[in-house]
Protein backbone atom coordinates (compact mmCIF):
# COMPACT_ATOMS: atom_id res chain seq x y z
CA UNK A 1 0.00 0.00 0.00
CA UNK A 2 2.68 2.26 0.99
CA UNK A 3 4.14 1.43 -2.51
CA UNK A 4 1.24 2.11 -4.40
CA UNK A 5 0.25 5.70 -2.26
CA UNK A 6 4.21 6.78 -3.51
CA UNK A 7 3.60 6.24 -7.21
CA UNK A 8 0.24 8.24 -6.92
CA UNK A 9 1.79 11.07 -5.73
CA UNK A 10 4.19 11.49 -8.75
CA UNK A 11 0.94 11.35 -11.03
CA UNK A 12 0.23 14.62 -12.15
CA UNK A 13 -1.11 16.71 -9.28
CA UNK A 14 -3.31 19.12 -12.35
CA UNK A 15 -4.94 16.25 -13.86
CA UNK A 16 -5.66 14.53 -10.61
CA UNK A 17 -7.72 17.61 -9.39
CA UNK A 18 -9.31 18.54 -12.74
CA UNK A 19 -10.61 14.54 -12.92
CA UNK A 20 -12.01 15.59 -9.18
CA UNK A 21 -13.45 18.57 -9.86
CA UNK A 22 -15.07 17.72 -13.33
CA UNK A 23 -16.54 14.83 -12.04
CA UNK A 24 -18.66 16.54 -9.71
CA UNK A 25 -19.78 19.29 -11.92
CA UNK A 26 -20.67 16.79 -14.78
CA UNK A 27 -23.30 15.11 -11.89
CA UNK A 28 -24.42 18.11 -11.28
CA UNK A 29 -24.78 19.67 -14.50
CA UNK A 30 -26.30 16.20 -15.70
CA UNK A 31 -28.99 16.58 -13.13
CA UNK A 32 -29.53 20.06 -13.73
CA UNK A 33 -29.75 19.59 -17.50
CA UNK A 34 -32.66 16.73 -17.10
CA UNK A 35 -34.38 19.07 -14.89
CA UNK A 36 -34.37 21.98 -17.20
CA UNK A 37 -33.89 20.74 -20.03
CA UNK A 38 -31.37 23.98 -21.17
CA UNK A 39 -29.43 21.83 -24.57
CA UNK A 40 -26.20 24.08 -23.04
CA UNK A 41 -26.48 22.71 -20.08
CA UNK A 42 -26.84 19.01 -21.65
CA UNK A 43 -23.52 20.34 -23.74
CA UNK A 44 -21.72 21.35 -20.60
CA UNK A 45 -22.38 18.57 -18.83
CA UNK A 46 -21.28 16.01 -21.81
CA UNK A 47 -17.93 18.59 -21.71
CA UNK A 48 -17.25 17.89 -17.76
CA UNK A 49 -18.04 14.10 -18.22
CA UNK A 50 -15.35 14.20 -21.22
CA UNK A 51 -13.08 15.74 -19.04
CA UNK A 52 -13.69 13.80 -15.94
CA UNK A 53 -12.81 10.43 -18.07
CA UNK A 54 -10.11 11.98 -19.92
CA UNK A 55 -8.17 13.53 -17.07
CA UNK A 56 -8.55 10.30 -14.95
CA UNK A 57 -7.25 8.15 -17.64
CA UNK A 58 -4.23 11.30 -17.70
CA UNK A 59 -3.40 11.08 -14.27
CA UNK A 60 -3.48 6.85 -14.39
CA UNK A 61 -1.16 7.28 -17.56
CA UNK A 62 1.23 9.86 -15.63
CA UNK A 63 1.83 7.42 -12.63
CA UNK A 64 2.58 4.34 -14.88
CA UNK A 65 4.97 6.91 -16.88
CA UNK A 66 6.92 7.11 -13.58
CA UNK A 67 7.76 3.68 -13.34
CA UNK A 68 12.02 3.06 -13.14
CA UNK A 69 13.01 1.54 -16.40
CA UNK A 70 13.03 -2.58 -16.32
CA UNK A 71 15.49 -5.13 -18.80
CA UNK A 72 13.16 -5.30 -21.22
CA UNK A 73 11.99 -0.98 -21.47
CA UNK A 74 15.34 0.02 -21.11
CA UNK A 75 14.09 3.69 -21.25
CA UNK A 76 11.71 3.53 -19.15
CA UNK A 77 7.72 4.50 -19.33
CA UNK A 78 7.72 7.99 -20.43
CA UNK A 79 5.66 7.86 -23.51
CA UNK A 80 3.02 5.77 -21.86
CA UNK A 81 1.18 9.25 -20.79
CA UNK A 82 1.40 9.98 -24.60
CA UNK A 83 -0.67 6.95 -25.22
CA UNK A 84 -3.66 7.43 -22.34
CA UNK A 85 -3.52 11.00 -23.60
CA UNK A 86 -4.35 9.69 -27.01
CA UNK A 87 -7.36 7.33 -25.46
CA UNK A 88 -8.87 10.74 -24.08
CA UNK A 89 -8.47 12.48 -27.17
CA UNK A 90 -11.00 9.37 -28.46
CA UNK A 91 -13.41 10.33 -25.27
CA UNK A 92 -13.28 14.00 -26.33
CA UNK A 93 -14.14 13.34 -30.20
CA UNK A 94 -17.13 11.03 -29.09
CA UNK A 95 -18.52 13.60 -26.67
CA UNK A 96 -18.24 16.13 -28.80
CA UNK A 97 -19.66 14.36 -31.92
CA UNK A 98 -22.83 13.93 -29.40
CA UNK A 99 -22.78 17.80 -28.35
CA UNK A 100 -22.63 18.58 -32.00
CA UNK A 101 -25.80 16.50 -32.94
CA UNK A 102 -27.78 17.41 -30.19
CA UNK A 103 -26.73 20.90 -31.05
CA UNK A 104 -28.50 20.92 -34.56
CA UNK A 105 -31.36 19.19 -33.01
CA UNK A 106 -32.05 21.72 -30.40
CA UNK A 107 -31.49 24.76 -33.55
CA UNK A 108 -34.02 22.88 -35.82
CA UNK A 109 -36.40 22.33 -32.74
CA UNK A 110 -35.54 24.77 -30.22
CA UNK A 111 -36.76 24.12 -26.58
CA UNK A 112 -37.61 26.16 -24.00
CA UNK A 113 -35.83 25.55 -20.84
CA UNK A 114 -36.89 25.88 -17.40
CA UNK A 115 -35.72 26.98 -13.64
CA UNK A 116 -33.37 29.56 -14.65
CA UNK A 117 -31.60 30.27 -11.88
CA UNK A 118 -31.08 26.64 -11.43
CA UNK A 119 -29.58 27.07 -14.39
CA UNK A 120 -27.64 29.59 -13.34
CA UNK A 121 -25.89 28.62 -10.18
CA UNK A 122 -24.89 25.47 -11.81
CA UNK A 123 -23.04 27.07 -14.70
CA UNK A 124 -21.57 30.27 -12.45
CA UNK A 125 -20.24 27.69 -10.57
CA UNK A 126 -18.96 25.62 -13.27
CA UNK A 127 -17.14 28.99 -14.36
CA UNK A 128 -15.59 29.17 -10.93
CA UNK A 129 -14.05 25.54 -10.96
CA UNK A 130 -13.23 25.20 -14.53
CA UNK A 131 -11.21 28.60 -13.70
CA UNK A 132 -9.58 27.17 -10.84
CA UNK A 133 -8.50 23.95 -12.23
CA UNK A 134 -7.48 26.48 -15.39
CA UNK A 135 -5.12 28.63 -13.41
CA UNK A 136 -3.67 25.87 -11.43
CA UNK A 137 -2.62 24.04 -14.57
CA UNK A 138 -1.10 27.95 -15.63
CA UNK A 139 1.05 27.22 -12.54
CA UNK A 140 1.97 24.12 -12.99
CA UNK A 141 2.72 24.76 -17.13
CA UNK A 142 5.19 27.72 -15.17
CA UNK A 143 6.54 25.54 -12.46
CA UNK A 144 7.62 22.81 -15.32
CA UNK A 145 9.07 24.97 -18.16
CA UNK A 146 11.03 26.63 -14.71
CA UNK A 147 9.42 30.41 -16.23
CA UNK A 148 10.09 33.03 -14.76
CA UNK A 149 6.51 34.83 -14.09
CA UNK A 150 4.30 35.71 -11.07
CA UNK A 151 0.80 37.07 -10.34
CA UNK A 152 -1.00 37.99 -13.75
CA UNK A 153 2.27 37.13 -15.48
CA UNK A 154 1.49 33.30 -15.23
CA UNK A 155 -0.98 34.04 -18.38
CA UNK A 156 1.26 35.39 -20.97
CA UNK A 157 3.72 32.99 -19.37
CA UNK A 158 1.14 29.64 -19.64
CA UNK A 159 0.62 30.25 -23.29
CA UNK A 160 4.17 31.01 -24.37
CA UNK A 161 5.17 27.72 -22.43
CA UNK A 162 2.69 24.88 -22.67
CA UNK A 163 4.32 23.29 -25.79
CA UNK A 164 7.02 22.63 -23.09
CA UNK A 165 4.77 21.13 -20.20
CA UNK A 166 4.17 17.91 -19.49
CA UNK A 167 1.40 16.07 -21.91
CA UNK A 168 -0.92 15.39 -18.71
CA UNK A 169 -0.48 19.12 -18.09
CA UNK A 170 -0.88 20.55 -21.91
CA UNK A 171 -4.38 18.42 -22.08
CA UNK A 172 -5.95 19.95 -18.78
CA UNK A 173 -4.64 23.09 -20.13
CA UNK A 174 -6.49 23.29 -23.50
CA UNK A 175 -9.50 21.45 -21.80
CA UNK A 176 -10.18 23.61 -18.98
CA UNK A 177 -9.78 26.69 -21.37
CA UNK A 178 -12.20 25.00 -23.31
CA UNK A 179 -14.52 23.96 -20.10
CA UNK A 180 -14.53 27.56 -19.03
CA UNK A 181 -15.37 29.14 -22.12
CA UNK A 182 -18.38 26.11 -22.64
CA UNK A 183 -19.56 27.06 -19.35
CA UNK A 184 -19.56 30.87 -19.77
CA UNK A 185 -21.23 30.04 -23.43
CA UNK A 186 -24.03 27.93 -21.73
CA UNK A 187 -24.46 30.71 -19.42
CA UNK A 188 -24.69 33.31 -21.83
CA UNK A 189 -27.08 31.24 -23.53
CA UNK A 190 -29.51 30.56 -20.81
CA UNK A 191 -29.63 34.06 -20.09
CA UNK A 192 -30.65 35.44 -23.22
CA UNK A 193 -33.31 33.02 -23.83
CA UNK A 194 -34.95 32.96 -20.92
CA UNK A 195 -35.21 36.58 -20.92
CA UNK A 196 -35.67 37.00 -25.34
CA UNK A 197 -37.33 34.95 -27.45
CA UNK A 198 -34.31 34.04 -29.40
CA UNK A 199 -34.91 30.58 -28.29
CA UNK A 200 -32.06 29.34 -31.26
CA UNK A 201 -29.28 30.73 -29.28
CA UNK A 202 -29.72 27.19 -27.28
CA UNK A 203 -28.59 24.93 -30.28
CA UNK A 204 -26.20 27.52 -31.06
CA UNK A 205 -24.10 27.50 -28.14
CA UNK A 206 -24.63 23.84 -28.04
CA UNK A 207 -23.24 23.20 -31.22
CA UNK A 208 -19.83 25.93 -30.33
CA UNK A 209 -19.19 24.26 -27.46
CA UNK A 210 -19.11 20.83 -29.25
CA UNK A 211 -16.52 22.14 -32.16
CA UNK A 212 -14.47 23.53 -29.32
CA UNK A 213 -14.40 20.11 -28.18
CA UNK A 214 -13.35 18.95 -31.43
CA UNK A 215 -10.45 21.68 -31.65
CA UNK A 216 -9.52 20.33 -28.47
CA UNK A 217 -9.15 16.92 -29.80
CA UNK A 218 -7.43 17.73 -32.71
CA UNK A 219 -4.58 19.91 -30.90
CA UNK A 220 -4.21 17.25 -28.32
CA UNK A 221 -4.24 14.25 -30.46
CA UNK A 222 -1.30 15.59 -32.71
CA UNK A 223 0.79 16.54 -29.86
CA UNK A 224 0.57 13.03 -28.31
CA UNK A 225 1.36 11.85 -32.01
CA UNK A 226 3.98 13.41 -32.18
CA UNK A 227 5.08 12.21 -28.42
CA UNK A 228 4.33 8.49 -29.43
CA UNK A 229 6.83 8.90 -32.89
CA UNK A 230 9.30 10.94 -30.51
CA UNK A 231 10.36 14.39 -30.73
CA UNK A 232 13.20 16.53 -30.61
CA UNK A 233 14.01 18.77 -27.14
CA UNK A 234 13.41 22.14 -27.99
CA UNK A 235 15.61 24.71 -28.25
CA UNK A 236 15.51 25.73 -24.70
CA UNK A 237 16.23 22.40 -23.36
CA UNK A 238 19.17 21.77 -25.80
CA UNK A 239 20.54 24.79 -24.65
CA UNK A 240 21.17 24.07 -21.04
CA UNK A 241 22.46 20.66 -22.42
CA UNK A 242 24.72 22.27 -24.56
CA UNK A 243 26.05 25.23 -21.79
CA UNK A 244 26.28 22.09 -19.10
CA UNK A 245 28.75 20.47 -21.02
CA UNK A 246 30.47 22.89 -22.07
CA UNK A 247 31.21 23.75 -19.26
CA UNK A 248 33.84 21.29 -17.94
CA UNK A 249 36.96 22.30 -18.79
CA UNK A 250 38.57 19.30 -20.78
CA UNK A 251 35.39 19.00 -23.40
CA UNK A 252 36.63 21.23 -26.48
CA UNK A 253 33.77 20.18 -28.82
CA UNK A 254 30.54 18.40 -28.70
CA UNK A 255 30.51 15.74 -32.17
CA UNK A 256 27.21 14.94 -32.14
CA UNK A 257 23.84 15.90 -29.85
CA UNK A 258 20.38 13.79 -30.15
CA UNK A 259 17.54 15.24 -27.54
CA UNK A 260 14.57 13.02 -27.55
CA UNK A 261 11.49 13.25 -25.41
CA UNK A 262 10.44 10.48 -23.54
CA UNK A 263 6.88 11.53 -21.97
CA UNK A 264 7.80 14.84 -19.61
CA UNK A 265 11.51 14.09 -19.63
CA UNK A 266 14.48 14.22 -22.43
CA UNK A 267 16.94 11.04 -23.48
CA UNK A 268 19.95 12.60 -24.12
CA UNK A 269 22.53 10.95 -26.61
CA UNK A 270 25.95 12.78 -27.36
CA UNK A 271 29.55 12.37 -28.63
CA UNK A 272 31.63 14.77 -26.93
CA UNK A 273 35.58 15.59 -28.01
CA UNK A 274 37.84 15.96 -25.25
CA UNK A 275 41.15 17.76 -25.10
CA UNK A 276 44.25 15.27 -26.91
CA UNK A 277 46.78 13.23 -24.81
CA UNK A 278 44.20 11.75 -22.23
CA UNK A 279 44.66 7.96 -21.51
CA UNK A 280 41.45 6.37 -21.34
CA UNK A 281 41.13 6.05 -17.30
CA UNK A 282 41.05 9.86 -17.54
CA UNK A 283 38.58 10.26 -20.04
CA UNK A 284 36.31 7.86 -18.70
CA UNK A 285 36.35 9.53 -15.38
CA UNK A 286 35.49 12.85 -17.45
CA UNK A 287 32.73 11.15 -19.26
CA UNK A 288 31.03 10.15 -15.95
CA UNK A 289 31.58 13.83 -14.52
CA UNK A 290 29.87 15.20 -17.78
CA UNK A 291 27.32 13.01 -17.60
CA UNK A 292 26.70 13.46 -13.72
CA UNK A 293 26.35 17.04 -14.76
CA UNK A 294 23.78 16.88 -17.17
CA UNK A 295 21.66 14.55 -15.23
CA UNK A 296 21.18 17.39 -12.76
CA UNK A 297 19.09 18.78 -14.88
CA UNK A 298 15.27 17.85 -13.51
CA UNK A 299 14.04 17.18 -16.95
CA UNK A 300 17.11 14.98 -17.97
CA UNK A 301 16.17 11.59 -17.35
CA UNK A 302 19.16 9.28 -19.31
CA UNK A 303 22.18 10.27 -20.74
CA UNK A 304 23.94 7.85 -23.51
CA UNK A 305 27.54 9.34 -24.04
CA UNK A 306 30.64 8.74 -25.99
CA UNK A 307 34.12 10.43 -26.19
CA UNK A 308 36.40 10.99 -28.98
CA UNK A 309 39.64 12.49 -29.08
CA UNK A 310 39.60 16.31 -30.52
CA UNK A 311 39.49 16.38 -34.26
CA UNK A 312 40.61 20.06 -34.56
CA UNK A 313 37.21 21.03 -36.09
CA UNK A 314 34.33 22.82 -34.15
CA UNK A 315 31.70 20.43 -35.62
CA UNK A 316 29.17 22.05 -33.06
CA UNK A 317 29.73 25.57 -34.36
CA UNK A 318 29.41 24.23 -37.94
CA UNK A 319 26.17 22.20 -37.52
CA UNK A 320 24.38 25.58 -35.77
CA UNK A 321 26.23 27.45 -38.67
CA UNK A 322 24.24 25.10 -41.61
CA UNK A 323 21.02 24.99 -39.40
CA UNK A 324 20.78 28.33 -38.85
CA UNK A 325 20.95 29.71 -43.05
Amino acid sequence: MGSLWAMLKKGNTSSATAALGNAGLAIVKGLAAAYSGSGAMFASAMHSVADAVNQGFVFLGSVLAEKEPTRRFPTGFGRVINLFCMIAVIVVTVMAYETIREGLHLIKEPAHSSHFWVNFIILFLAIAVDGYVLVKAMKEIVHETRAEATGWGIIPAAFRNVGRAAPPTRLVFYEDIVATTGALLALIAVTVTQFTTFALLDGIATVMIGVLMIGVAFKVGYDNMVGLIGVAAPKEVEERVVRSIFADPDVTDINRLRIVQEGRFYHVECYVELRPGLTLAVADDIKYRIRDSVLTDPDISDVTMGILEDNGVSDWEARNVVEGT
